[in-house]
């Protein structure tokens, strides 16, 4: 068979590989899937995929393109209304609409992108490249910048704005779809307009407490590797943090890092509660001092994005959930929605005593993981502030004030 025909078999049969690829990644991460797991899961021998991706990074690179052009074109199809209003709750209303989608049946559509820092550069450079010019789009939503300052406003909303609808799938699983067009309509709320009751209020308390990195000379050995892992994760991902390269780091030997751990998912889960350890003590030093609820928040929301930002060791990001077996990826998502879950109570807390807009705090308070979370991914962003606290208060004024205020 030749022609048209044969043209559309292989172009169909090249789609279900990549389907069933983006599956497999989402489940497993990209190290545990193989040609083998893929061609098993559509019913082909291993000879048949490689045919048409004869090996593994190639195949792992078009389940990323597809997803970065589907993100695309969902931004671009949100820049084309009239204004930000429109696009913003048109750019929601696609992702949820796609989570419906996925929940019918329909599979393989998108996959996390968070193992794309562990592809060797030359394929991952194009994907970064394609994924900034998202960004762009996104960034775009809210008018043409004046000047630097309010490209910088704008880049962080857009970048808050990727990170809500990529943390979406993780805890839409706990809404039916039946609940969606609600959960829809209050995440344009939040996102759209901020979180207390006097728009763009913003005046975070000092904090005391021991999460921030204590000195060289004070950090005991474990201390040590977690802050190098934890870094290491957070810039190359699992799969290109090896124990190699966080012991080097450390001018240490493998087998000094086999001494505090048994294998790298452990020191991935040591990780993971060491983070979240740290938010959980920031929340309650928050929560405890005597003022209102909005006052209370914002302060914690200042201190964790410092943390981000600035402290040698960061939280761990979630990206690297997607390498944990599922035992143990429901054990730190089940914490993460706890985490999530006191942001919330700080939320009813807020709105019982006025501080707070009347939002839904479990939407809420998953936007504010979600925004924690991305911080360490703007560095970069925070770094090109003369000030500290500025890098600080323009990112937060999506909670503080909405993306749809007015940056005059």
């Amino acid at each position: 068979m030749n022609g048209p025909a044969a043209t559309r078999k292989f172009g169909e049969k090249r789609e279900a590989i990549v389907h069933a690829a983006a599956v497999l990644i989402n489940e497993v991460g990209v190290q545990a899937t193989t040609l083998a797991e893929v061609a098993r899961a559509i019913g082909l021998n291993a000879t048949s995929v490689t045919y048409y991706f004869p090996r593994k990074e190639q195949l792992v690179v078009a389940v990323y393109d597809e997803t970065l052009t589907l993100m695309e074109r969902m931004a671009r199809e949100a820049l084309e209304q009239a204004e930000p209003a429109a696009r913003l709750r048109h750019f929601i209303a696609a992702h949820v609409a796609l989570r419906k989608r996925i929940r019918a049946g329909e599979r393989g559509l998108v996959t996390a992108l968070s193992e794309i820092r562990t592809l060797e550069p030359e394929v991952q450079d194009p994907l970064m490249a394609h994924y900034l010019r998202i960004v762009d789009l996104v960034r775009r939503f809210f008018g043409e910048w004046r000047d630097k300052d309010e490209r910088a406003l704008f880049s962080a909303r857009a970048h808050i704005l990727l990170e809500a609808m990529m943390w979406w799938p993780v805890w839409s699983i706990r809404y039916s779809v039946l609940d969606f067009p609600r959960i829809e309509e209050r995440l344009f709320d939040v996102l759209a307009h901020g979180l207390p009751a006097r728009r763009g209020a913003f005046d975070p308390q000092q904090l005391v407490g021991n999460w921030r990195t204590p000195e060289e000379e004070e950090a005991g050995q474990n201390e040590a590797f977690l802050r190098a892992a934890t870094v290491t994760i957070n810039e190359r991902g699992y799969r290109g943090a090896s124990v190699n390269r966080i012991a080097e780091s450390l001018n240490v030997t493998k087998g000094s890092f086999y001494h505090h751990h048994q294998a790298k998912d452990d020191l991935v889960l040591a990780c993971f509660q060491q983070s979240y350890d740290r938010l959980s003590a920031v929340q309650i030093a928050g929560r405890d001092i005597e003022t209102d609820y909005w006052i209370r928040l914002s302060s914690v929301l200042a201190e964790l994005v410092d943390v981000q930002f600035f402290d040698a060791t960061p939280l761990l990001r979630t990206t690297a959930l997607q390498a944990l077996d599922a035992e143990h990826k429901i054990d730190v998502v089940t914490r993460s929605n706890r985490l999530a879950r006191r942001f919330a109570g700080m939320l009813i807390d807020g709105i019982a005593d006025g501080s707070v807009r009347a939002i839904d705090p479990l939407v809420a308070g998953q936007v504010i993981m979600s925004t924690v979370n991305s911080a360490y991914e703007a560095r970069h962003w925070a770094a090109r502030f003369e000030r500290p606290d500025q890098a600080i208060r323009t990112y937060l004024s999506v909670m503080s004030e909405g993306m749809l205020a007015s940056s005059d």
